[in-house]
Formats: C-alpha cells, sequence, structure tokens
C-alpha cells in the first residue's frame, strides 16, 4: 500500500534483487507459492529462489506474470516453473502439485497466498460472491494442504504458511464480510494442521500482513484510506513486499523448526497483539 494513495509499477522490487546465494537454508526443497505473479507472492517465489529452493510461481490468469516471474529467478540462477492454476478448483490444486512433483520431485513447502479481496457491501452480496471468495481465500489452502501433507507426511518434514491479513484479525475496511471471514478462518485452519501433523516435523503458521506497498485496485477500499494508514504505524511507513517475503523466509527454513500453529503480524507495530 502506498501512503500517497497511488503505486507504480516500479515500486514493486523494492530492492536490487541478488543472486541465489550457496548456503541460503533451502537448498534440495521445493516450494509453491500461490498468487506468485505479482506483489507478495512474487516477492515470496524470490526470497525462496534466493535461499535456493526449487519454485512453483502460481497465478490464476495471467500468463505473462508467472512466466515474468519465473524469468526473474532464473535469472538470477535459480529454478522454477510456472503454473496456471484456479487455486478455488480442488483438481486443478491437484493436478499442479503432481506437476510440481514429477519436474522437482517433491513438495516440502507451500504458501497459500492467493486471494480476492472485494469491497461488497452485505446485502448487497450475492452467495455467489460469498462462495467464490471463501473458495478463493479459504477452501484453496484446504486444497493445497491435502494434496502435499501425505507427502511431508512420510517424509517428515514440511512447512505450510498461510496469508491472512489485518482483515482476519481486526475486520479494519468495512463491507468485506466474506474476506473477514476467509481470513480469520485461514488461521484457524493453520493452527488445526499445526496440531494434527506437529509429530511428523510438519510446521503450520501464518503470516498476516499490515499495510503493504502493493499494487491494488483502490476502488475496494474507502476514499483516503491510503493516507489514512500511515500514521498510526509506529514505525512511521508502510511494508513493503520484501518485508513479508522476510517473515515467510524464517518460517520455512530451520530457523522455523520449533515455531508451529502461530501467526507472525508484519505490520510495525499498528495492532500489537
Amino acid at each position: 500500500m502506498a501512503s500517497t494513495g497511488k503505486l507504480k509499477a516500479k515500486k514493486m522490487t523494492a530492492r536490487p534483487v541478488p543472486a541465489a546465494q550457496p548456503g541460503g537454508g533451502l537448498e534440495g526443497r521445493t516450494a509453491i507459492v500461490t498468487g506468485s505473479g505479482r506483489n507478495i507472492g512474487r516477492a515470496i517465489a524470490l526470497r525462496f529462489a534466493r535461499a535456493g529452493a526449487n519454485v512453483v510461481v502460481n497465478g490464476h490468469h495471467d500468463r505473462n506474470a508467472i512466466d515474468s516471474a519465473v524469468a526473474e529467478i532464473e535469472a538470477i540462477g535459480g529454478r522454477a516453473i510456472a503454473i496456471l492454476a484456479d487455486v478455488g478448483n480442488h483438481r486443478q490444486v491437484e493436478k499442479m502439485v503432481r506437476t510440481a512433483e514429477r519436474a522437482f520431485g517433491k513438495v516440502d513447502i507451500t504458501v497459500s497466498n492467493a486471494a480476492v479481496r472485494l469491497r461488497q457491501p452485505f446485502l448487497e452480496m450475492s452467495v455467489e460472491d460469498w462462495h467464490r471468495t471463501i473458495n478463493t481465500n479459504l477452501y484453496s489452502a484446504f486444497y493445497l494442504a491435502r494434496a502435499v501433507l501425505g507427502g511431508m507426511k512420510e517424509r517428515k518434514w514440511g512447512r505450510l504458511i498461510h496469508i491472512s491479513g489485518e482483515d482476519g484479525f481486526t475486520a479494519h475496511v468495512d463491507c468485506r464480510a466474506h474476506t473477514i471471514v476467509s481470513k480469520a478462518g485461514i488461521h484457524a485452519f493453520a493452527k488445526a494442521i499445526a496440531q494434527e501433523f506437529g509429530a511428523y516435523g510438519i510446521t503450520s503458521n501464518t503470516v498476516s500482513p499490515g499495510p503493504t506497498d502493493t499494487m491494488r485496485d483502490w476502488k475496494q477500499y474507502p476514499p483516503g484510506w491510503a493516507k489514512k494508514r500511515v500514521e498510526p504505524i509506529p514505525l512511521k511507513r508502510v511494508a513493503t513486499v520484501d518485508d513479508v517475503a522476510g517473515a515467510c523466509l524464517y518460517l520455512a527454513g530451520e530457523s522455523g523448526s520449533y515455531i508451529t500453529g502461530q501467526v507472525i503480524h508484519v505490520n510495525g507495530g499498528l495492532f500489537m497483539y
């Protein structure tokens, strides 16, 4: 999120992207990052690649965006493939996972990042709107976990990371009942997986970004919302996509091996839980 209320595409890369680093902590691992053609998902995919992981870059409809992300990863010496798949469709998610396994042998890390955030008054929200949002934001995490947990359990290692947000903890924007429910539910889902699969070396956590500098549809926010969000933040800035990606990297490697069922709030101190 930009404090000016506008955001240019050139701001998407917060800093020059260094080459993949030997000893980065994720060598030999494979990660699927949903919704990774742009914004936070793309930053996570790049950060994982720099740490040595093979990365599956996923998007729903924009082939150019995911191909571009793969090209950027390959340019720094990483390995990645692009897969178009609707994460709200369990058959497409299962196919994506099987494709990843054929390409890289296994899936070790998943980041459920893809989401829709429509601002709709409750009484104007259709049943289809409700189901679409819940399916994309919440059921998608179930579909992905269901497709990878069997293999993780056999290998006794896995990392599931779920991207929530302020909607799931503070209901900070009105007219988002479906988004608020789905984002709160995704952390509840993360805790359920953490409890059931912890004995197999599998962790499941949530990262909750606060105001973040991304390209977005500003019609889905109240007028003047962008400017109002900066003043109460103790660090006096919004997050970069790399700030959020850094939290995901921490959870994805051995650094996060004893952290499960938790939420990391990347919000600059806006809310101190």
